[in-house]
């Protein structure tokens, strides 16, 4: 009885697998889609009786990186395992969710039993192959691809050089990608064209009077003598930033950004993005840095790296570090600011400090690197930010008791402090559908569900269990203030354009995060990394949030991007000269 029993059973399995084999699914094209981050994401899912035989992924809305790089990873991931249920993404875990689930509703369409694809997936069992040595020949190695990588990548490729670019992450971007505002420049041809009078020597005079005298006065100057001319380069390759605004710790109209009032990061990463593939330079993704080579004379002469299939030593005459702060990396920036312990980060997570750490192997300097900047507008549930643009373009904050506290435009330092210093430590960011219309940024925060709104300041009061009384004198005071151009109390003189009086009414709650390492390895004019004896290591540049001394104790708004831009674009210049 017993053998009879086991036979049966044995017959079952077989039949069950001999079915699992020949009609898994039914064959043919299906749909779904699920909610990404910003946008709903398309999958369509094609199978014959036994195979996943293709997906297309639509996650146009989405940022660049979490929109391509995701739908193109997990396509390949899932085909691979013939199986939804792969592994999401790093920095692209709401997207990479939104994909499973919605190629899950696909396939369920199809016919398919998802625990069975499971059990049975195609990239289990496998022994990953050893990874190969390999040695490259190259003149410079750019390492990192954010927007200071990318920047000088581009200058490399103008001026004929042979170059490799590293990217640790599965996409380009970095922390560009989190750059919400602009880019500030002084003395455009964009602020001529709009009657803004402005002066290099005032962007100068403001970013040091915002970094609170701590930059380095010559780095300063030379971010502020290079902007406009940055700006035009930014111009000649597609990245043209018209629009300007009002940002925090600035004299005047300053900050350039898209035209539609888009988000400058994923603009410019986008941008930068189209140039190289347009020029074909590839650029090495999932591969990290992990060593930087110095001769016997203290030269440059290699990286060490490892990728997906290969462990790599690049020889070659100079490196230009653009691999970002240390913002996304607790452990490191606890060491410098135990009091940020547990504090939510905006940054990207690939902002780990590596390239500071490597460098400081080599002998680098530090400066600043205990100076972190608090964003004061971060929606802390998903540390996204929101932009100084809504302040900028008119928006204000108010606490819980339903009163503005503070001038919405002081420096980020001043305005988190002010926001730390409110009953439960947070704000809310208040504006109306006037705002909304002229700021194309703010869709996403909408998209993303961030907002709270109503046709009434009264009931959005009551959906923020605000006074709605107190709130709709908050509001009405402030309209009167932008009607006379006066703000006795807090002393705002800017961002006052247009009152706020088109319902409907929204706000968003916010709240200090981490944003910026202002701190890094020391650099001169030239981009030169400077070691801890004041001597330039030879061959050695860095650009970008990697590096200190441009920012000093606090960053303005817009001076970021102006940062990876301008110096990205000098440490490519430099390495190209050291080269030849």
């Amino acid at each position: 009885m017993k053998k009879l029993l086991c036979i049966l059973v044995a017959l079952t399995m077989l039949c069950g697998m001999s079915a699992l084999a020949e009609g898994i699914f039914t064959p043919g094209t299906y749909e779904a889609e699920a909610q990404g981050l910003f946008v709903p994401v398309k999958v369509t899912v094609t199978v014959s009786e036994t195979e996943i035989t293709d997906i297309q992924i639509n996650a146009e809305g989405e940022t660049p990186a979490l929109g391509g790089a995701a739908a193109d990873m997990m396509k390949e991931a899932i085909l691979k395992a013939q199986t939804p249920n792969v592994d999401g993404l790093t920095g692209a875990t709401v997207t990479s969710a939104a994909i499973v689930k919605a190629a899950t509703e696909a396939l369920v369409a199809a016919g398919a039993d998802i625990a069975a694809l499971d059990a049975n997936r195609k990239d289990l069992g496998s022994e990953e192959a050893p990874k190969e040595e390999k040695t490259v020949e190259t003149d410079i190695v750019i390492i990192g691809a954010g927007g200071a990588g990318m920047a000088a990548a581009i200058m490399a490729h103008q001026a004929g050089m042979n170059f490799v670019i590293l990217e640790k992450m599965p996409y380009v971007g970095g922390n560009t990608t989190k750059a919400t505002g602009g880019m500030n420049a002084a003395e455009t041809h964009y602020q001529k064209e709009q009657g803004i009078e402005d002066s290099k020597a005032l962007f100068a005079a403001d970013t040091m009077k915002g970094g609170h005298a701590k930059n380095d006065p010559l780095l300063v100057a030379t971010l502020a003598n290079s902007s406009a001319e940055a700006i035009e380069w930014l111009d000649s390759i597609g990245a043209d930033l018209p629009k300007i605004s009002f940002s925090g710790g600035a004299s005047v109209n300053r900050i350039h950004a898209p035209a539609d009032g888009s988000g400058v990061g994923n603009y410019l990463v986008d941008r930068f993005s189209a140039k190289l593939a347009e020029l074909g330079v590839p650029v090495m993704l999932n591969t990290k840095a992990t060593e930087l080579l110095a001769d016997t004379e203290g030269k440059i002469c290699g990286v060490k790296a490892e990728g997906p299939d290969a462990f790599y030593t690049f020889s070659c005459k100079a490196v230009i570090l653009a691999s970002g702060g240390f913002g996304a990396n607790e452990d490191m920036y606890t060491q410098y600011r135990p009091d940020l312990k547990g504090t939510v980060t905006t940054n990207a997570p690939g902002a780990t400090g590596d390239g500071i750490v490597m460098a400081q192997a080599l002998g680098a300097d530090l400066v600043d690197i205990g100076e972190i900047q608090l964003h004061p507008t971060v929606e802390q549930t998903t540390s996204m930010l929101i932009t100084e643009s809504v302040r900028g373009d008119g928006a204000i904050l108010v606490n819980q008791a339903g009163v503005r506290f503070t001038n919405e435009l002081l420096t980020r330092d001043a305005v988190s402090a002010a926001e730390l210093a409110q009953e439960g430590q947070y704000a809310y960011i208040l504006f109306d559908q006037n705002l909304r219309d002229h700021l194309k940024a703010i869709e996403k925060y909408v998209k993303a569900d961030l907002t709270k709104q109503a046709d009434t300041i009264e009931g959005l009061a009551e959906q923020l269990g605000i006074d709605p009384a107190t709130l709709a004198k908050t509001l009405a005071d402030w309209n009167e203030i932008v009607k006379n151009q006066r703000d006795t109390e807090f002393g705002r003189t800017t961002g006052m354009n247009a009152d706020l009086t088109t319902p409907p009414y929204y706000a968003i709650k916010i709240a200090p995060g981490i944003h910026h390492t202002m701190g890094g390895v020391k650099i001169d004019v030239a981009a030169q990394v400077i070691n801890t004896e004041g001597k330039p290591i030879p061959g050695l540049f860095a650009a970008g949030e990697v590096t200190g001394g441009v920012h000093g104790g606090n960053r303005l708004g817009g001076n970021a991007v102006a940062d990876i831009v301008i110096f990205g674009r000098i440490a490519a210049q430099s390495a190209i000269e050291y080269v030849k």
